[in-house]
Protein backbone atom coordinates (compact mmCIF):
# COMPACT_ATOMS: atom_id res chain seq x y z
CA UNK A 1 0.00 0.00 0.00
CA UNK A 2 1.51 3.29 -1.22
CA UNK A 3 1.88 5.87 1.66
CA UNK A 4 1.30 9.80 0.95
CA UNK A 5 4.97 11.11 1.03
CA UNK A 6 3.26 14.00 3.35
CA UNK A 7 2.51 10.91 5.93
CA UNK A 8 6.07 9.71 5.80
CA UNK A 9 7.47 12.62 6.71
CA UNK A 10 4.96 13.22 9.86
CA UNK A 11 6.27 10.84 12.90
CA UNK A 12 4.48 7.70 13.87
CA UNK A 13 2.15 7.94 16.22
CA UNK A 14 1.55 5.53 19.03
CA UNK A 15 -0.57 6.29 22.20
CA UNK A 16 0.89 5.56 25.52
CA UNK A 17 -0.79 2.73 26.71
CA UNK A 18 -0.61 2.80 31.21
CA UNK A 19 -2.36 -0.24 32.94
CA UNK A 20 -3.73 2.72 35.52
CA UNK A 21 -7.21 2.06 37.96
CA UNK A 22 -9.04 4.70 38.45
CA UNK A 23 -8.49 7.04 41.50
CA UNK A 24 -10.84 5.53 43.83
CA UNK A 25 -8.75 2.11 43.79
CA UNK A 26 -5.43 3.65 44.62
CA UNK A 27 -3.84 4.51 47.66
CA UNK A 28 -3.44 3.71 51.43
CA UNK A 29 -5.26 5.19 54.71
CA UNK A 30 -3.25 8.19 56.34
CA UNK A 31 -1.90 9.38 53.07
CA UNK A 32 -1.94 12.85 52.57
CA UNK A 33 -1.14 15.44 49.58
CA UNK A 34 -1.97 18.00 52.31
CA UNK A 35 -2.96 18.56 55.53
CA UNK A 36 -5.44 20.95 56.66
CA UNK A 37 -5.63 22.81 60.09
CA UNK A 38 -8.47 21.65 62.64
CA UNK A 39 -11.59 23.03 61.49
CA UNK A 40 -12.79 26.40 63.78
CA UNK A 41 -15.30 24.67 66.55
CA UNK A 42 -17.76 27.45 65.39
CA UNK A 43 -18.01 26.11 62.26
CA UNK A 44 -20.53 23.97 62.65
CA UNK A 45 -23.30 26.15 63.73
CA UNK A 46 -22.96 27.74 60.60
CA UNK A 47 -23.94 24.53 58.73
CA UNK A 48 -27.27 23.39 59.46
CA UNK A 49 -27.58 19.81 61.01
CA UNK A 50 -29.52 18.33 58.24
CA UNK A 51 -26.93 19.23 55.77
CA UNK A 52 -23.79 17.65 58.25
CA UNK A 53 -22.26 14.86 57.15
CA UNK A 54 -23.68 11.22 59.11
CA UNK A 55 -19.88 9.79 58.37
CA UNK A 56 -16.97 11.31 56.57
CA UNK A 57 -16.98 11.01 52.52
CA UNK A 58 -15.69 7.67 50.67
CA UNK A 59 -12.42 9.41 49.17
CA UNK A 60 -9.40 7.88 48.16
CA UNK A 61 -6.20 8.97 50.61
CA UNK A 62 -3.15 9.42 48.02
CA UNK A 63 0.21 11.18 48.57
CA UNK A 64 0.69 14.30 45.79
CA UNK A 65 3.08 12.27 44.07
CA UNK A 66 0.56 9.63 43.61
CA UNK A 67 -1.85 11.92 42.08
CA UNK A 68 0.23 14.12 40.16
CA UNK A 69 1.60 10.78 38.39
CA UNK A 70 -2.38 9.16 37.76
CA UNK A 71 -3.32 12.08 36.30
CA UNK A 72 -0.20 12.73 34.39
CA UNK A 73 -0.36 9.11 32.72
CA UNK A 74 -4.31 9.60 31.67
CA UNK A 75 -3.16 13.05 29.88
CA UNK A 76 -0.54 10.72 28.25
CA UNK A 77 -3.86 8.66 26.73
CA UNK A 78 -5.54 10.78 25.50
CA UNK A 79 -4.96 12.41 22.06
CA UNK A 80 -7.08 15.53 22.33
CA UNK A 81 -5.18 18.68 20.80
CA UNK A 82 -1.98 17.64 20.54
CA UNK A 83 -2.96 16.16 16.93
CA UNK A 84 -5.05 17.74 13.90
CA UNK A 85 -8.35 18.41 14.83
CA UNK A 86 -10.82 19.91 12.21
CA UNK A 87 -13.81 19.29 14.28
CA UNK A 88 -16.49 20.85 12.32
CA UNK A 89 -19.03 23.01 13.76
CA UNK A 90 -17.05 23.58 16.50
CA UNK A 91 -14.32 25.90 15.24
CA UNK A 92 -11.55 24.88 17.08
CA UNK A 93 -8.89 27.59 17.64
CA UNK A 94 -5.68 28.26 19.41
CA UNK A 95 -6.05 29.52 22.90
CA UNK A 96 -3.55 31.94 23.96
CA UNK A 97 -1.97 31.23 27.59
CA UNK A 98 -1.26 34.69 28.18
CA UNK A 99 -5.40 34.72 28.65
CA UNK A 100 -5.43 31.75 30.48
CA UNK A 101 -2.48 33.50 33.01
CA UNK A 102 -4.83 36.77 32.89
CA UNK A 103 -7.62 34.45 34.07
CA UNK A 104 -5.56 33.06 36.84
CA UNK A 105 -4.78 36.26 38.82
CA UNK A 106 -6.29 36.86 42.00
CA UNK A 107 -8.20 40.24 40.44
CA UNK A 108 -10.19 37.26 38.69
CA UNK A 109 -9.62 34.57 40.62
CA UNK A 110 -10.46 35.40 44.13
CA UNK A 111 -13.60 38.03 43.10
CA UNK A 112 -17.19 36.75 44.40
CA UNK A 113 -20.20 38.07 42.51
CA UNK A 114 -21.79 39.61 45.80
CA UNK A 115 -18.99 41.71 46.34
CA UNK A 116 -20.34 45.77 46.37
CA UNK A 117 -20.34 47.15 42.79
CA UNK A 118 -17.38 49.57 43.82
CA UNK A 119 -14.72 46.36 44.23
CA UNK A 120 -16.05 44.99 40.86
CA UNK A 121 -15.23 47.66 38.13
CA UNK A 122 -12.04 45.70 36.82
CA UNK A 123 -14.51 42.64 36.03
CA UNK A 124 -17.75 44.66 35.09
CA UNK A 125 -15.62 46.97 32.62
CA UNK A 126 -13.85 44.15 30.26
CA UNK A 127 -17.48 42.15 30.91
CA UNK A 128 -19.10 45.65 29.25
CA UNK A 129 -16.34 46.04 26.88
CA UNK A 130 -16.65 42.25 25.24
CA UNK A 131 -20.78 43.83 25.17
CA UNK A 132 -20.04 46.34 22.77
CA UNK A 133 -17.82 44.57 21.17
CA UNK A 134 -20.62 42.08 20.04
CA UNK A 135 -22.97 45.00 19.50
CA UNK A 136 -20.69 46.18 16.83
CA UNK A 137 -20.61 42.75 14.97
CA UNK A 138 -23.84 42.43 15.65
CA UNK A 139 -25.54 44.98 15.24
CA UNK A 140 -27.53 44.38 18.38
CA UNK A 141 -28.25 46.69 21.56
CA UNK A 142 -27.56 44.46 24.23
CA UNK A 143 -25.79 41.63 25.10
CA UNK A 144 -25.22 38.97 28.14
CA UNK A 145 -23.23 36.34 28.81
CA UNK A 146 -25.23 34.04 31.53
CA UNK A 147 -26.17 31.26 29.33
CA UNK A 148 -23.55 28.00 29.62
CA UNK A 149 -23.56 27.61 26.06
CA UNK A 150 -24.90 27.36 22.72
CA UNK A 151 -27.63 25.54 23.42
CA UNK A 152 -28.34 27.82 26.92
CA UNK A 153 -28.36 30.53 24.54
CA UNK A 154 -31.03 29.20 22.63
CA UNK A 155 -33.24 28.39 25.58
CA UNK A 156 -32.77 31.88 26.45
CA UNK A 157 -34.11 33.21 23.85
CA UNK A 158 -37.37 30.82 23.91
CA UNK A 159 -37.75 32.77 27.49
CA UNK A 160 -37.51 35.91 26.23
CA UNK A 161 -39.78 34.98 23.37
CA UNK A 162 -42.28 34.29 26.06
CA UNK A 163 -42.06 37.07 28.31
CA UNK A 164 -42.14 39.06 25.14
CA UNK A 165 -45.17 37.42 24.17
CA UNK A 166 -46.99 37.48 27.71
CA UNK A 167 -46.53 41.09 27.60
CA UNK A 168 -48.43 41.54 24.09
CA UNK A 169 -50.86 38.89 25.46
CA UNK A 170 -49.88 36.65 22.59
CA UNK A 171 -48.88 33.87 24.26
CA UNK A 172 -51.70 31.87 24.30
CA UNK A 173 -52.11 32.30 20.36
CA UNK A 174 -48.62 32.20 19.20
CA UNK A 175 -47.24 28.83 20.34
CA UNK A 176 -45.10 27.72 17.24
CA UNK A 177 -42.27 28.08 16.54
CA UNK A 178 -40.48 27.73 13.13
CA UNK A 179 -37.06 25.97 12.23
CA UNK A 180 -35.01 24.03 9.81
CA UNK A 181 -34.19 20.25 9.42
CA UNK A 182 -30.84 21.91 8.92
CA UNK A 183 -30.75 24.18 12.33
CA UNK A 184 -28.44 22.80 15.37
CA UNK A 185 -31.00 20.70 16.92
CA UNK A 186 -30.64 22.96 20.51
CA UNK A 187 -33.35 25.08 18.22
CA UNK A 188 -36.25 22.72 17.91
CA UNK A 189 -35.19 20.84 21.40
CA UNK A 190 -35.25 24.57 23.10
CA UNK A 191 -38.45 25.42 21.63
CA UNK A 192 -40.22 22.24 22.87
CA UNK A 193 -38.37 22.87 25.98
CA UNK A 194 -40.63 26.48 26.24
CA UNK A 195 -43.54 24.67 25.59
CA UNK A 196 -43.90 25.50 21.64
CA UNK A 197 -45.02 23.28 19.13
CA UNK A 198 -41.77 22.78 16.53
CA UNK A 199 -42.22 23.06 12.96
CA UNK A 200 -39.67 22.20 10.90
CA UNK A 201 -38.90 23.07 6.98
CA UNK A 202 -37.06 20.55 4.88
CA UNK A 203 -34.62 21.14 2.39
CA UNK A 204 -34.56 22.11 -1.55
CA UNK A 205 -33.37 21.39 -4.65
CA UNK A 206 -30.98 24.74 -3.15
CA UNK A 207 -29.69 23.06 0.03
CA UNK A 208 -32.08 25.14 2.24
CA UNK A 209 -36.11 25.38 2.69
CA UNK A 210 -37.81 27.18 0.08
CA UNK A 211 -39.85 30.58 0.79
CA UNK A 212 -42.89 28.68 -0.37
CA UNK A 213 -42.30 26.47 2.48
CA UNK A 214 -41.92 29.52 5.18
CA UNK A 215 -45.18 31.06 3.68
CA UNK A 216 -47.08 27.76 4.68
CA UNK A 217 -45.51 27.48 7.79
CA UNK A 218 -46.26 31.17 8.78
CA UNK A 219 -49.53 32.02 10.59
CA UNK A 220 -51.30 33.73 13.54
CA UNK A 221 -50.08 31.20 15.72
CA UNK A 222 -46.17 31.77 14.55
CA UNK A 223 -43.96 32.81 17.71
CA UNK A 224 -40.53 32.90 16.20
CA UNK A 225 -38.31 31.65 13.71
CA UNK A 226 -35.00 30.21 14.82
CA UNK A 227 -32.07 29.29 12.31
CA UNK A 228 -28.52 29.60 11.39
CA UNK A 229 -27.07 30.27 8.33
CA UNK A 230 -25.11 29.11 6.99
CA UNK A 231 -25.51 26.26 7.81
CA UNK A 232 -23.18 22.74 8.42
CA UNK A 233 -23.20 22.01 4.90
CA UNK A 234 -21.83 25.17 4.29
CA UNK A 235 -24.38 26.83 2.13
CA UNK A 236 -25.83 30.38 2.84
CA UNK A 237 -29.26 31.02 2.56
CA UNK A 238 -29.39 34.29 0.07
CA UNK A 239 -32.82 34.72 0.99
CA UNK A 240 -32.79 35.61 4.47
CA UNK A 241 -33.68 39.11 4.82
CA UNK A 242 -37.00 38.09 2.97
CA UNK A 243 -37.42 35.49 5.77
CA UNK A 244 -37.04 37.86 8.43
CA UNK A 245 -39.72 40.13 6.73
CA UNK A 246 -41.81 37.45 6.08
CA UNK A 247 -42.00 36.38 10.09
CA UNK A 248 -41.88 40.12 11.00
CA UNK A 249 -45.06 40.56 8.29
CA UNK A 250 -46.77 37.87 10.56
CA UNK A 251 -46.13 39.45 13.92
CA UNK A 252 -43.56 37.23 15.09
CA UNK A 253 -39.78 36.74 16.11
CA UNK A 254 -36.52 35.96 14.82
CA UNK A 255 -33.33 34.74 16.16
CA UNK A 256 -30.17 33.90 14.68
CA UNK A 257 -27.92 31.16 15.57
CA UNK A 258 -24.86 32.26 14.82
CA UNK A 259 -22.61 29.45 15.75
CA UNK A 260 -21.35 29.04 12.46
CA UNK A 261 -20.55 32.43 12.57
CA UNK A 262 -16.93 32.31 11.81
CA UNK A 263 -17.10 32.10 8.18
CA UNK A 264 -19.03 35.33 7.95
CA UNK A 265 -17.80 37.45 10.93
CA UNK A 266 -17.12 41.17 9.89
CA UNK A 267 -19.06 40.50 6.73
CA UNK A 268 -22.74 40.44 8.02
CA UNK A 269 -24.53 41.67 10.88
CA UNK A 270 -27.45 39.95 11.99
CA UNK A 271 -29.14 43.61 12.56
CA UNK A 272 -28.89 44.57 9.03
CA UNK A 273 -30.80 41.15 8.12
CA UNK A 274 -33.43 42.32 10.12
CA UNK A 275 -32.71 39.76 13.27
CA UNK A 276 -34.00 40.89 16.78
CA UNK A 277 -31.83 39.07 18.61
CA UNK A 278 -28.57 36.36 18.02
CA UNK A 279 -26.10 33.69 19.79
CA UNK A 280 -22.75 33.89 19.38
CA UNK A 281 -20.86 30.66 21.13
CA UNK A 282 -17.61 32.68 22.84
CA UNK A 283 -15.85 28.86 23.22
CA UNK A 284 -16.24 28.48 19.48
CA UNK A 285 -15.41 31.66 17.63
CA UNK A 286 -14.15 34.15 20.64
CA UNK A 287 -10.78 31.57 20.93
CA UNK A 288 -12.05 30.91 24.18
CA UNK A 289 -11.06 27.09 25.15
CA UNK A 290 -13.21 24.32 24.45
CA UNK A 291 -12.53 21.07 24.95
CA UNK A 292 -14.25 18.28 26.99
CA UNK A 293 -17.78 20.49 27.40
CA UNK A 294 -16.39 23.53 28.17
CA UNK A 295 -16.38 25.45 29.81
CA UNK A 296 -18.59 27.49 27.46
CA UNK A 297 -20.34 30.79 27.46
CA UNK A 298 -23.36 31.13 24.81
CA UNK A 299 -23.49 35.30 24.22
CA UNK A 300 -27.02 36.08 23.90
CA UNK A 301 -28.05 39.46 22.04
CA UNK A 302 -31.36 41.32 21.52
CA UNK A 303 -32.21 44.77 20.17
CA UNK A 304 -33.98 47.13 22.02
CA UNK A 305 -37.70 46.07 21.88
CA UNK A 306 -35.93 42.78 24.34
CA UNK A 307 -34.29 44.42 26.08
CA UNK A 308 -36.59 44.41 29.48
CA UNK A 309 -37.43 40.50 29.09
CA UNK A 310 -33.49 39.87 29.47
CA UNK A 311 -31.92 37.71 32.31
CA UNK A 312 -30.20 40.37 35.06
CA UNK A 313 -28.44 40.99 36.29
CA UNK A 314 -27.05 43.58 33.61
CA UNK A 315 -23.73 45.27 33.43
CA UNK A 316 -24.28 48.78 32.87
CA UNK A 317 -22.02 51.93 32.28
CA UNK A 318 -23.59 55.16 34.39
CA UNK A 319 -21.80 58.38 35.33
CA UNK A 320 -18.49 56.96 34.38
CA UNK A 321 -18.69 53.89 36.73
CA UNK A 322 -20.24 50.15 36.17
CA UNK A 323 -23.13 48.85 37.53
CA UNK A 324 -25.89 45.83 37.54
CA UNK A 325 -29.35 46.60 36.96
CA UNK A 326 -32.18 44.03 35.99
CA UNK A 327 -35.60 45.41 34.92
CA UNK A 328 -38.83 45.47 36.15
CA UNK A 329 -39.93 42.42 33.10
CA UNK A 330 -36.95 40.36 32.84
CA UNK A 331 -37.50 36.75 32.59
CA UNK A 332 -35.38 36.38 35.65
CA UNK A 333 -32.06 34.19 35.87
CA UNK A 334 -31.26 31.55 33.47
CA UNK A 335 -28.06 31.09 35.25
CA UNK A 336 -26.21 31.97 38.05
CA UNK A 337 -24.73 36.17 38.28
CA UNK A 338 -23.39 37.13 35.45
CA UNK A 339 -22.40 33.67 33.85
CA UNK A 340 -18.52 32.79 33.08
CA UNK A 341 -16.80 35.45 33.83
CA UNK A 342 -13.43 34.15 33.03
CA UNK A 343 -13.85 32.70 30.02
CA UNK A 344 -15.64 36.09 29.14
CA UNK A 345 -12.77 37.56 29.77
CA UNK A 346 -10.64 35.53 27.39
CA UNK A 347 -12.89 35.90 24.79
CA UNK A 348 -12.29 39.69 25.34
CA UNK A 349 -8.49 39.37 25.11
CA UNK A 350 -8.61 37.15 21.50
CA UNK A 351 -11.11 40.04 20.17
CA UNK A 352 -9.05 43.28 21.04
CA UNK A 353 -6.16 41.02 20.14
CA UNK A 354 -7.72 40.45 16.78
CA UNK A 355 -8.98 43.71 16.14
CA UNK A 356 -11.71 44.56 13.76
CA UNK A 357 -9.29 43.60 10.77
CA UNK A 358 -7.94 40.51 12.24
CA UNK A 359 -11.75 39.14 12.98
CA UNK A 360 -12.04 39.55 9.04
CA UNK A 361 -8.96 38.28 7.78
CA UNK A 362 -9.95 35.44 10.01
CA UNK A 363 -13.16 34.68 8.24
CA UNK A 364 -11.59 34.82 4.71
CA UNK A 365 -8.87 32.74 6.12
CA UNK A 366 -11.55 30.30 7.33
CA UNK A 367 -13.17 30.27 4.22
CA UNK A 368 -10.29 30.05 1.63
CA UNK A 369 -9.18 26.83 3.93
CA UNK A 370 -12.59 25.41 4.17
CA UNK A 371 -12.88 25.69 0.09
CA UNK A 372 -9.24 24.50 -0.66
CA UNK A 373 -10.59 21.27 1.74
CA UNK A 374 -13.08 20.88 -0.36
CA UNK A 375 -11.19 20.69 -3.81
CA UNK A 376 -8.96 17.71 -1.91
CA UNK A 377 -11.50 15.66 -0.58
CA UNK A 378 -13.49 15.75 -3.80
CA UNK A 379 -10.73 13.59 -5.24
CA UNK A 380 -11.11 10.77 -2.48
CA UNK A 381 -13.09 7.53 -4.03
CA UNK A 382 -15.64 6.81 -1.76
CA UNK A 383 -16.31 10.20 -0.39
CA UNK A 384 -19.75 12.09 -1.43
CA UNK A 385 -20.76 15.96 -0.74
CA UNK A 386 -23.72 16.87 0.93
CA UNK A 387 -25.81 18.48 -2.09
CA UNK A 388 -23.86 17.41 -4.19
CA UNK A 389 -25.34 19.27 -7.61
CA UNK A 390 -25.07 22.22 -5.68
CA UNK A 391 -21.41 23.93 -7.63
CA UNK A 392 -20.85 26.94 -5.23
CA UNK A 393 -18.53 27.83 -2.81
CA UNK A 394 -18.82 26.29 0.93
CA UNK A 395 -18.50 28.84 3.42
CA UNK A 396 -16.73 27.57 6.88
CA UNK A 397 -17.43 24.02 6.42
CA UNK A 398 -18.75 21.35 4.53
CA UNK A 399 -20.71 18.16 5.37
CA UNK A 400 -19.14 15.22 3.76
CA UNK A 401 -20.66 11.56 3.74
CA UNK A 402 -19.14 8.39 3.61
CA UNK A 403 -22.06 6.33 2.52
CA UNK A 404 -20.57 5.66 -1.29
CA UNK A 405 -17.35 3.97 0.58
CA UNK A 406 -19.91 1.90 3.25
CA UNK A 407 -21.26 0.95 -0.04
CA UNK A 408 -18.47 -0.51 -1.27
CA UNK A 409 -16.48 -2.18 1.66
CA UNK A 410 -18.95 -1.88 4.82
CA UNK A 411 -16.38 0.60 6.50
CA UNK A 412 -18.45 3.42 7.55
CA UNK A 413 -18.15 7.11 9.68
CA UNK A 414 -17.62 5.73 12.94
CA UNK A 415 -15.02 3.20 11.80
CA UNK A 416 -12.91 5.95 9.80
CA UNK A 417 -13.31 8.07 12.58
CA UNK A 418 -11.85 5.26 14.74
CA UNK A 419 -8.64 4.67 12.45
CA UNK A 420 -7.51 8.27 11.76
CA UNK A 421 -6.69 8.52 15.21
CA UNK A 422 -4.35 5.89 14.77
CA UNK A 423 -2.43 8.44 12.84
CA UNK A 424 -2.63 10.90 15.92
CA UNK A 425 -5.91 12.85 14.03
CA UNK A 426 -8.21 13.58 16.88
CA UNK A 427 -11.70 11.85 15.63
CA UNK A 428 -13.60 14.43 13.62
CA UNK A 429 -17.11 15.51 13.77
CA UNK A 430 -19.78 13.34 12.30
CA UNK A 431 -23.25 15.51 12.15
CA UNK A 432 -25.97 16.49 14.41
CA UNK A 433 -29.37 14.54 14.09
CA UNK A 434 -30.53 13.10 12.10
CA UNK A 435 -28.32 12.16 9.87
CA UNK A 436 -29.58 13.66 6.50
CA UNK A 437 -25.94 12.69 4.85
CA UNK A 438 -25.52 9.09 4.69
CA UNK A 439 -22.11 8.23 7.20
CA UNK A 440 -21.39 11.57 7.59
CA UNK A 441 -18.46 13.96 8.52
CA UNK A 442 -18.14 17.54 8.91
CA UNK A 443 -14.44 18.97 9.20
CA UNK A 444 -13.52 22.47 9.39
CA UNK A 445 -10.23 24.30 8.95
CA UNK A 446 -11.40 27.72 10.46
CA UNK A 447 -8.65 30.47 10.07
CA UNK A 448 -5.72 28.72 12.77
CA UNK A 449 -4.54 25.17 11.16
CA UNK A 450 -1.93 26.15 7.73
CA UNK A 451 -1.54 24.41 4.53
CA UNK A 452 0.34 20.91 5.76
CA UNK A 453 -1.87 20.14 8.63
CA UNK A 454 -4.90 19.99 6.24
CA UNK A 455 -2.65 18.35 3.59
CA UNK A 456 -1.71 16.20 6.41
CA UNK A 457 -5.52 15.37 7.64
CA UNK A 458 -6.84 14.72 3.78
CA UNK A 459 -4.24 12.93 3.09
CA UNK A 460 -4.80 9.94 6.44
CA UNK A 461 -8.62 9.88 5.53
CA UNK A 462 -7.65 9.52 1.72
CA UNK A 463 -4.99 6.62 2.75
CA UNK A 464 -7.86 4.90 5.06
CA UNK A 465 -10.22 4.89 2.85
CA UNK A 466 -7.49 2.97 0.96
CA UNK A 467 -7.13 0.69 3.93
CA UNK A 468 -10.76 0.20 3.97
CA UNK A 469 -11.15 -1.42 0.21
CA UNK A 470 -7.98 -3.70 0.94
CA UNK A 471 -8.70 -5.02 4.43
CA UNK A 472 -12.25 -3.56 5.61
CA UNK A 473 -12.07 -5.88 8.95
CA UNK A 474 -8.68 -3.85 9.82
CA UNK A 475 -9.97 -0.79 9.75
CA UNK A 476 -13.32 -1.65 11.69
CA UNK A 477 -10.81 -3.12 14.46
CA UNK A 478 -9.30 0.20 14.94
CA UNK A 479 -8.03 1.81 16.95
CA UNK A 480 -4.78 -0.30 16.80
CA UNK A 481 -2.30 2.59 17.73
CA UNK A 482 -4.32 4.22 20.62
CA UNK A 483 -4.64 3.71 24.21
CA UNK A 484 -7.83 1.30 24.36
CA UNK A 485 -9.40 -0.60 21.71
CA UNK A 486 -13.17 0.06 20.19
CA UNK A 487 -15.13 -0.12 23.26
CA UNK A 488 -18.74 -2.06 23.75
CA UNK A 489 -21.26 0.54 23.29
CA UNK A 490 -24.40 -2.07 23.62
CA UNK A 491 -24.89 -0.88 26.74
CA UNK A 492 -24.93 2.75 26.07
CA UNK A 493 -28.80 2.97 25.79
CA UNK A 494 -29.91 0.95 28.71
CA UNK A 495 -29.68 3.05 32.28
CA UNK A 496 -29.58 0.13 34.39
CA UNK A 497 -25.56 0.02 33.20
CA UNK A 498 -24.57 3.23 33.40
CA UNK A 499 -22.39 4.24 36.03
CA UNK A 500 -21.24 8.03 36.05
CA UNK A 501 -19.77 8.63 39.98
CA UNK A 502 -18.11 5.63 41.87
CA UNK A 503 -21.27 4.50 44.21
CA UNK A 504 -23.29 4.36 41.09
CA UNK A 505 -20.64 1.76 39.63
CA UNK A 506 -20.61 -0.37 42.83
CA UNK A 507 -24.11 -0.19 43.29
CA UNK A 508 -24.92 -1.31 39.65
CA UNK A 509 -21.55 -3.42 38.80
CA UNK A 510 -20.87 -4.74 42.57
CA UNK A 511 -17.46 -2.73 42.28
CA UNK A 512 -16.11 -5.63 40.41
Amino acid sequence: MNTPAILKRRPTYQAARWNEPVIMEMGAPGRRGIHFPPADPDADSLVPPAARRATPPALPELSEPEVFRHYLKLSQMTLGMTGISLFGTCTMKYHSPAAEQAALRPEMQELHPYQHESTLQGALEIIHSLDLILRELSGMDQFVFQAGGGADAAYMNVCVTRGYLAARGELGQRDEIITSIQSHPCSPATAAAGGFKVITLTLDEKGYPSLEQLKAALSPRTAALMINNPDDMGIYNPEIKEWVRLVHEAGALCFYDHANFNGVMGKIRARELGFDSCMFMLHKTFGAPKGGGGPAVGAYGVREHLIPFLPGPIVAKENGAYTLKTGAQSVGKVREFWGNVPQVMKAYAWARAMGAEGIREASDLSVLANNYMDTRLKRIEGLEMSNPHINAWRMEMTRWGLGPLKEQTGVGTFDVQNRMTDYGIDAYWTSHEPWVVPEPFTPEAGEMYGKEDIDAWVDVLAQVCEEARQDPEFVKSAPHNGAVGKLDVSTMDDPAKWATTWRAFKRKWGGA
